[in-house]
């Protein structure tokens, strides 16, 4: 039975395209495609997913290295195409065996957002030496807390750090439950937004 999107995997060079007319669609304006692209050009970029379906990109997300501290990274830009925001793909594929477009439980499975930040969320809780080497010690996201605090980012655990943005939006996700200190710098991309 289908349940929804496809497996996450890395953007490589043949997918630069499709992430640009992604983000172009899923923002007003093309400044998240500028900053990927500069991220891109300054060696900032840390690792790029994309979720596909049916052979387009649905979601995406970038992480890029932080300035400071030193191996942490932010989560952004975060999207979705429009037209599959929010479940809306589940409303487009009645033959599912589970519930239908009005049902809660039948949209949930087709969240891209909410899919990728599990995927996300399931990383940190993976035990092993070898995957926690390969991950950033922390990663920051900027935006709504009650959203992301649903996959394991944490706006209580940012309360310490000092941030060029609000913390009231700051969140972040980390193995084990301490609060740590310290500055953030976000790349030089960031600067330009």
């Amino acid at each position: 039975m289908v349940v929804g999107p496809d497996f996450s995997s890395s953007v490589k060079e043949e997918h630069y395209e499709d992430v640009d007319a992604l983000l172009k669609a899923a923002f007003p304006t093309d400044a998240e495609a500028r900053l990927v692209r500069q991220l891109r050009a300054d060696g900032d970029m840390w690792f790029e997913c994309r979720k596909p379906w049916d052979g387009r990109i649905g979601g995406y997300f970038a992480l890029s290295r932080m300035q400071a501290p030193n191996g942490w990274a932010c989560l952004a830009p975060m999207a979705v195409r429009p037209e599959w925001q929010g479940g809306k793909l589940a409303e487009n594929n009645p033959n599912m065996e589970v519930g239908g477009p009005k049902d809660e439980l039948y949209r949930r499975p087709w969240r891209f957002g909410t899919r990728m930040l599990q995927e996300l969320e399931s990383w940190y809780e993976l035990r092993s030496e070898k995957v926690r080497e390969r991950l950033p010690e922390a990663i920051v996201v900027l935006g709504n807390p009650s959203f992301y605090g649903r996959h394991g980012f944490s706006q209580q655990r940012a309360r310490r750090l000092k941030s060029p943005f609000p913390l009231e939006y700051t969140l972040i996700l980390r193995h084990g439950d301490d609060v740590p200190e310290g500055e953030l710098i976000y790349p030089r991309a960031f600067a330009g937004q």
